[in-house]
C-alpha cells in the first residue's frame, strides 16, 4: 500500500490531518495493534482520495479536505474503525464512479451499509415538515438499525456549517441552517451528543441571527478574566475543602452556548447576558459514585446553595443515560457576578456519557469494529414509532416520542416510570401496562383524583384505578403523548368504533371545508375519490375519514392533498378566495398602516409593541404575550413563544383578520348555584380556552341554560369531549350539554 505521504504536494497539509487522527484513534483503541489502526484508516483515505481526485470544494480546497475534516469532528465520539472509514468515504458513492458495490467488496457490509445510506441522506432537502416526513423517516430508519449512521451525518453536517461561507446563495445558507437546527441539531440532543449539538446550534446561530450572535459574543468576551480567577483561586479553594480520601480527577467550568443564551433571553426577557443565572457550570469529576455525595457536601460548605435548585439525576438519570449531581450555590465569581453558579459532581464514566451520550457505550472488538450500543428506551421507541406511525403521524410523533423533554412519575410501589413532558395518566397507565390503560376508571396523583388529560409533573406518585367495563374512549387521542397509548386506543377504537370514527372523521373535514373552502362532502364522498394519487372505493374513502377521526390525519393534509389531485370544485372556490383575500388585502394596505388597529383579547386600545425575536408586521398573523413591561406581539409561529408560559397568552388579530384555532357553541344545564359559572371558568382557563361570550337563562325545567362562544388557539376536534368529561368530574350539578357548532 502507497504511504498518504507519498501524494502531490497539494495533498500534503491533508496528509498531516489523516496522520493525527490515526494517532488519535491509536491512543484509544488499545486493545487493537497499532499497525492494523493505520492500515485500516491510510487504507480509506486513499481509496477516497483517489476517487476525488481532480475533485474542488467551493473554498478551492481539493475535496478530500471535507471527508477527512468531518473525521477530525468525528474522533470526539471515539469511533470504531468501520465508523471512521465510512466517513473518509462517505461522498465516494455519490460524487465519483465508484459504487457501493465496490466499496463492499474492499471495505465490507458495515461500511458499505453506512456510506449507502449517507448518499441517500444527501437528497435529503428541507422544505417544512409536512414536505419532508417520508424522507425524514428514511433517516430514521437508518438510525434504527444503526446508529452509527448518525454519528457520521452529523459529523458531515458540522464540517459543512463551518465552512458554510462558501456557499454564494444567502437562501440556501440560511435553508440548511434551518434544517440543521431543526433536524440534526435535535438529534444529537437525544443522542446526547451534546458537544456536537452546542456546535451545530452555534454555527446555525451565526447564520440565522448574526447580529444577535455577535452582540451575544462581545458580551462573553468580557468573563474572559473569569478564566483566570477560576484558575488561581476557586479550583485550590475546592481542592483543599475537599474530604481525605476523596480523589478529584478534574475540574473545569463551561461558559453557556451562545444559542442557549439567546433562546434563554428571549424566554424570560433578560436584558443583558451576565443576568442569566446559570450562565456559569463548574464540573468536578471524581472517581466514585460515593465520592460524588463528599464533594456535594464539601461544596456546600465553601459557598451557599441555593433551595430548590438540586437535581440528583446519578439516582434519577436522564433518559438518554446522563448522570450528574446538580446544585447551584451563591458566591463563586463574586468579583464579576451576583447570580448564582451551578455545580456538576459526576464520576469519569458518567463524564464521558454527558459528552458523546449513546457513542459511550461502543465497546471495541479486536478488530477494531464496535459492538451495536446496548438498546436503550430512545431506540426502542424510535423503532415503535417507526413501525407504528402514518406519515401524516410521523413527526408529530418524534416531536413527542424522541426530541420532547422527559419527566419521571411513581408507581405507588415506587417503580420510575420515564414519559414525554407533557403526559397524562393514560399515558402513564399505558407505560406500565397495556391492560392498565385499556380499562383505566379513575386517576389519582399524589392521593388526589384528577381528570384523565392532567399534565403530570416530575416526581408525582401516580395511582391508576381499573374497572373491568371501561374501555378506550376515542377522545383519548386528542391529549396523550406517548406512541404506545395512541397506538393502543386507535387499535381498540378502530375495531369496536369504526361508525363513530367515520363520523367524528367526516365532522371534522367537513368543518375544514366549510371554513375554507364554503364547501363540504357529499353523501357519496365524491371529493374524496382520488387522494394521494390513488382512486380510493367507497370503503377506502371511509377509512380516510377514520383516519382523520383517530387523529393519524389532518383535515388539511386531505384538502391539500384534494386540491393536488385536481378538485375542479375545489380549484374554483380556491381562486375565487384568493381574488377576494389580495382585494382586501390591497385595499387594507391603501390605508396608513398605523390607522390598523389591533385586538389583543377582544380590546382594542391596549398598549403594545413587536417582539424582536420574530419581528412581526402589520397584517402577520399574531398572538400577544403578556410580561412584566406590558405586552408583546409575536408571529404566531415564533419559536420563542413554544417555551413560554401558556397562562401569558392573549388572542390578537388585526381588525377584519379572523383569528386562528377553532370556534366552539356550546350548551350546558346546571342546577342554579352560585358558584358553578367559577368552575368553569376555572376549567375554560385550565384547558387554554378563551370565552368569547356568554348567555344565561333559565330553561322549563328549572334548570340554568348557559351558552358559551368559545375559542382555542389549537384545531383539536376533541376539545368538546374533553370538556364535558372534566366538566362531569369537577361540577357535581351538572346534568347535560351539547355541541351547537364548531368551526
Amino acid at each position: 500500500m502507497p504511504s498518504i505521504l507519498s501524494a502531490s504536494p497539494d495533498y500534503f497539509h491533508i496528509n498531516i490531518l489523516v496522520k493525527s487522527i490515526i494517532d488519535e484513534a491509536q491512543g484509544y483503541m488499545k486493545n487493537i495493534p497499532k499497525e492494523v489502526i493505520a492500515e485500516e484508516i491510510q487504507k480509506a483515505y486513499i481509496y477516497a482520495r483517489n476517487a476525488h481526485e481532480g475533485q474542488l470544494r467551493k473554498s478551492g480546497d481539493p475535496y478530500i479536505i471535507h471527508p477527512v475534516e468531518a473525521t477530525r469532528e468525528l474522533l470526539i465520539l471515539r469511533p470504531d474503525i468501520v465508523t471512521i472509514q465510512s466517513c473518509l468515504l462517505h461522498d465516494v458513492p455519490e460524487d465519483t464512479n465508484k459504487t457501493v458495490e465496490d466499496i463492499r467488496e474492499l471495505f465490507g457490509d458495515e461500511v458499505a451499509y453506512i456510506t449507502a445510506w449517507m448518499e441517500k441522506l444527501s437528497h435529503l432537502k428541507y422544505r417544512g415538515e409536512e414536505r419532508t416526513i417520508g424522507s425524514l423517516r428514511k433517516m430514521f430508519v437508518a438510525m434504527s438499525e444503526d446508529v452509527r449512521v448518525i454519528f457520521v451525518k452529523l459529523a458531515d453536517r458540522l464540517h459543512n456549517m463551518k465552512t458554510i461561507e462558501f456557499q454564494p446563495s444567502k437562501e440556501k445558507r440560511e435553508r440548511i441552517a434551518l434544517e440543521t437546527l431543526n433536524v440534526y441539531a435535535p438529534i444529537a440532543d437525544r443522542l446526547g451528543i451534546f458537544d456536537f449539538k452546542e456546535a451545530l446550534e452555534t454555527e446555525c446561530f451565526k447564520i440565522l441571527h448574526p447580529e444577535e450572535y455577535h452582540k451575544i459574543r462581545a458580551e462573553l468576551d468580557v468573563f474572559k478574566e473569569a478564566q483566570e480567577i477560576f484558575t488561581t483561586k476557586v479550583k485550590q479553594l475546592i481542592l483543599d475543602h475537599m474530604p481525605e480520601g476523596v480523589a478529584i480527577v478534574d475540574i473545569s467550568y463551561r461558559v453557556k452556548s451562545p444559542w442557549s443564551i439567546y433562546k434563554k433571553m428571549q424566554r424570560k426577557w433578560y436584558e443583558r447576558v451576565q443576568d442569566i443565572y446559570d450562565l456559569f457550570a463548574l464540573r468536578i469529576i471524581t472517581d466514585k459514585v460515593h465520592h460524588c455525595y463528599d464533594v456535594l457536601g464539601a461544596i456546600h460548605t465553601i459557598w451557599t446553595p441555593v433551595p430548590n435548585r438540586f437535581k440528583d439525576y446519578m439516582a434519577l438519570p436522564k433518559e438518554n443515560g446522563y448522570q450528574s449531581i446538580h446544585t447551584t450555590v451563591v458566591g463563586m465569581f463574586h468579583e464579576f457576578r451576583t447570580q448564582p453558579t451551578e455545580i456538576q459532581i459526576r464520576t469519569l464514566d458518567m463524564h464521558r456519557q454527558a459528552e458523546i451520550g449513546v457513542a459511550a457505550h461502543f465497546a471495541y472488538s479486536e478488530t477494531g469494529q464496535s459492538k451495536r450500543a446496548k438498546d436503550t428506551y430512545w431506540a426502542a421507541e424510535l423503532k415503535e414509532i417507526l413501525d407504528n406511525s402514518e406519515d401524516s403521524d410521523f413527526m408529530s410523533q418524534m416531536k413527542i416520542g424522541v426530541f420532547d423533554d422527559r419527566i419521571f412519575a411513581f408507581t405507588p410501589r415506587g417503580e420510575i416510570q420515564v414519559l414525554p413532558k407533557g403526559s397524562t395518566p393514560v399515558d402513564f397507565a399505558y407505560s406500565v401496562h397495556s391492560k392498565l390503560g385499556d380499562n383505566i376508571s379513575i386517576a389519582r396523583v399524589n392521593g388526589r383524583v384528577v381528570h384523565l388529560d392532567y399534565e403530570l409533573r416530575n416526581g408525582e406518585s401516580v395511582e391508576i384505578i381499573t374497572d373491568k367495563n371501561k374501555h378506550p374512549n376515542i377522545t383519548w387521542l386528542s391529549f396523550v403523548k406517548t406512541n404506545r397509548a395512541r397506538e393502543c386506543i386507535k387499535s381498540y377504537n378502530n375495531k369496536t368504533n369504526r361508525e363513530e370514527l367515520v363520523e367524528k372523521g367526516r365532522f371534522m373535514l367537513n368543518a375544514h371545508l366549510l371554513k375554507h373552502f364554503n364547501k363540504t362532502l357529499d353523501k357519496d364522498l365524491s371529493l374524496l375519490k382520488y387522494i394521494d394519487g390513488k382512486n380510493l372505493n367507497t370503503e377506502e374513502r371511509e377509512n380516510l375519514l377514520v383516519q382523520l377521526g383517530n387523529l393519524s390525519r389532518k383535515p388539511s393534509s386531505v384538502a391539500r392533498s384534494i386540491l393536488e389531485n385536481g378538485s375542479s370544485e375545489l380549484h374554483k372556490l380556491k381562486e375565487l378566495q384568493e381574488q377576494t383575500r389580495i382585494q382586501k388585502k390591497a385595499h387594507t394596505i391603501s390605508h396608513d398602516e398605523e390607522s390598523l388597529h389591533l385586538i389583543i383579547g377582544g380590546e382594542k386600545h391596549i398598549p403594545y409593541r413587536f417582539a424582536n425575536c420574530c419581528k412581526p408586521k402589520v397584517l402577520d398573523k399574531v398572538v400577544a404575550y403578556i410580561t412584566r413591561e406590558g405586552v408583546n406581539i409575536h408571529k404566531i409561529d415564533c419559536v420563542s413563544l413554544k417555551q413560554q408560559d401558556f397562562d401569558r397568552y392573549l388572542p390578537a388579530y388585526w381588525e377584519g383578520m379572523k383569528t386562528q384555532g377553532l370556534s366552539i357553541r356550546a350548551e350546558m344545564f346546571f342546577e342554579n348555584k352560585i358558584w358553578v359559572l367559577k368552575k368553569l371558568t376555572e376549567i375554560f382557563f385550565l384547558m387554554r380556552i378563551n370565552i368569547e361570550e356568554i348567555h344565561a337563562c333559565q330553561s322549563k325545567d328549572g334548570l340554568s341554560c348557559v351558552t358559551f362562544s368559545l375559542k382555542t388557539e389549537e384545531e383539536d376536534y376533541y376539545l368538546f369531549e374533553r370538556l364535558l368529561e372534566r366538566v362531569r368530574l369537577s361540577v357535581i350539578e351538572f346534568k347535560d350539554g351539547k355541541l351547537i357548532e364548531m368551526k
